[in-house]
């Protein structure tokens, strides 16, 4: 089911477990997003063929039209593209003004599920914070090495 194409009164949604998974992290890891979808409504989300500012306004409105009681969102670790659905959800949050849900973040690495925090996907949108992080830990950039190849291409590495 596509978060966007589902009302946001949708009889589903009233106090439910929701999953909002990439559609990548389905089609590439099913055991890892049949896990997650257990006992929750799971939606999925390609931001990269899906508005992500439609999916925060959808979000934020089921949020406050349909109540919730928990809202889990898993990503490809790395896609740039999926991170917008942990933006999406953190902003979705603000504006619907709600503190007492529920949520946590996922990410698949290399085939494991990692859990994140919401303050990381706030972070990864102020570039000024992660230059200082990189400062304060340069070794980040050398595990950044292990897991992405534009990382090695910009450094002349095979």
């Amino acid at each position: 089911m596509k978060m966007t194409e589902t009302w946001v009164k949708a009889p589903i949604l009233r106090g439910a477990k929701v999953l909002l998974a990439a559609e990548c992290v389905k089609n590439l890891y099913p055991e890892i997003f049949e896990e997650l979808a257990e006992g929750r409504v799971a939606f999925t989300c390609c931001p990269e063929t899906e508005n992500p500012t439609m999916l925060m306004g959808k979000l934020a409105s089921a949020i406050t039209c349909s109540k919730p009681v928990e809202i889990v969102v898993v990503s490809i670790e790395g896609s740039p593209h999926c991170l917008l659905l942990h933006m999406a959800l953190n902003e979705a949050l603000f504006v619907a003004k709600v503190r007492d849900i529920a949520v946590k973040h996922y990410v698949v690495l290399e085939g494991r599920l990692v859990e994140v925090s919401e303050e990381a996907a706030r972070v990864a949108r102020y570039l000024h914070l992660v230059q200082e992080a990189i400062e304060r830990c340069p070794d980040l950039l050398e595990k950044l090495g292990h897991y992405s190849l534009e990382h090695k291409w910009a450094r002349g590495e095979r």
